[in-house]
């Protein structure tokens, strides 16, 4: 099929949350304007979430590894903070809807409780009322002092979300699927290749890969977690040490187990888990458990087992998430030249389904006024 019989295509690069969540959106706004364009997803990897079936996935597909839960942090008056907590609050919302309409599709609305050893003066100024206000959490609570563990200056809980993030990208990318999405096994070099890998008549190409290619400003933040076969957990609780080391359990409801967190290694590239490492995790959820379960019950070491030991890379950025529009002349098979368009969209580093569907919002208003170059001028705009 030529570029004169197949219909405008958008070209999502990876099967992450961010990509998953922007080619859903990128899809609802195509159908909305009745604009006849298609969504091809390219990914190097996939979605599985087959109970039982071994984990195959690379620490780089960081997506598959998260605990994942929403945990806002105060914006203050930093710029990237405050651009996160909007897309935080935006994803909150759709989270809710999701909960209204697709019940089982992996998010369940859980208690959130924070501890904070050194809280800085944003988390101190929070109330109640700010507090809802910035994230579109209801439920925030200051603990008493008489609440804290020993060496915690500032404790609150609220309500929040754990998400089961294999069983929820996996029903992401179904949904995608069912709405005519089209899904391609490449591994890309390049953003610029989805030009030819994705069919002969690309328009753009949203770049959601996690670390872009070769972008100076993206690195790997490494975390190490434990899943467990922990089923008591029924809220997610962090604390942030003195010393900047975090623990945490997050339940991934659904018969998923546990997880028991954490580390972050910003540029530590390393693989394999360290043992050492899962001995001071256990040794952090154990003391937290207490607070994690509906009747305060300790963690039964006995029964304890751990499932496996996790090693994720988390796509952070200097500057955080980069959504920007960029241009390049390009060749075509006829070896005519023709301008390329790509949407970047990546580098959320541990955020990513935090602030999801904030981040698809805005790369689906930037496609929203690209249609006319998409798809002529046919579209509903």
């Amino acid at each position: 099929m030529d570029a004169s019989t197949e219909p405008p295509t958008i070209a999502v690069i990876g099967a992450g949350v961010i990509g998953l969540s922007a080619a859903l959106k990128i899809q609802a706004l195509l159908s909305g304007a009745s604009a006849q364009a298609r969504v091809v997803l390219i990914a190097r990897e996939w979605p599985t979430s087959i109970p039982g079936a071994p984990i195959s996935h690379s620490p780089d597909y960081a997506s598959m590894w998260a605990g994942a839960h929403v945990r806002p942090i105060p914006a203050g008056d930093s710029p990237q903070l405050q651009r996160e907590a909007r897309w935080l609050k935006q994803t909150v919302a759709e989270f809710e809807e999701l909960l209204r309409t697709e019940p089982s599709v992996g998010i369940t609305r859980t208690p959130g409780i924070e501890f904070l050893d050194a809280p800085p003066s944003d988390y101190v100024r929070q109330t109640e009322a700010s507090f809802a206000e910035e994230t579109g959490l209801a439920g925030y609570r200051k603990y008493a002092a008489s609440e804290l563990p020993e060496g915690v200056q500032l404790g609150y809980e609220y309500e929040t979300y754990c998400v089961n993030s294999p069983l929820y990208c996996g029903n992401l990318l179904r949904k995608f699927i069912v709405q005519g999405g089209k899904t391609l096994h490449r591994d890309l070099k390049s953003e610029w290749e989805a030009f030819a890998a994705g069919g002969s008549n690309v328009k753009l190409v949203v770049n959601a890969s996690g670390t872009g290619f070769g972008d100076w400003r993206s690195f790997p933040t490494r975390g190490q977690t434990v899943i467990t076969n922990v089923l008591s957990a029924t809220k997610t609780v962090t604390r942030q040490n003195k010393d900047g080391t975090w623990s945490f359990i997050i339940p991934r409801f659904f018969n998923g187990g546990t997880i028991i967190g954490g580390t972050k290694e910003p540029g530590n590239w390393q693989v394999e888990p360290r043992p050492s490492t899962r001995e001071v995790l256990l040794a952090g959820g154990k003391a937290l458990a207490p607070y994690a379960t509906s009747d305060s019950s300790p963690l039964n070491e006995k029964d304890l087992r751990v499932i496996t030991d996790v090693v994720g890379r988390r796509p952070t950025r200097e500057g955080g998430v980069r959504i920007e529009l960029e241009e390049k002349q390009l060749t075509d098979a006829n070896g005519q030249l023709r301008t390329g368009h790509v949407l970047h969209s990546y580098g959320a580093g541990g955020r990513g389904f935090e602030i999801s569907w904030g981040v698809a919002n805005e790369v689906s208003e930037v496609v929203k006024d690209l249609l006319p170059l998409i798809v002529g001028t046919k579209a509903k705009l």
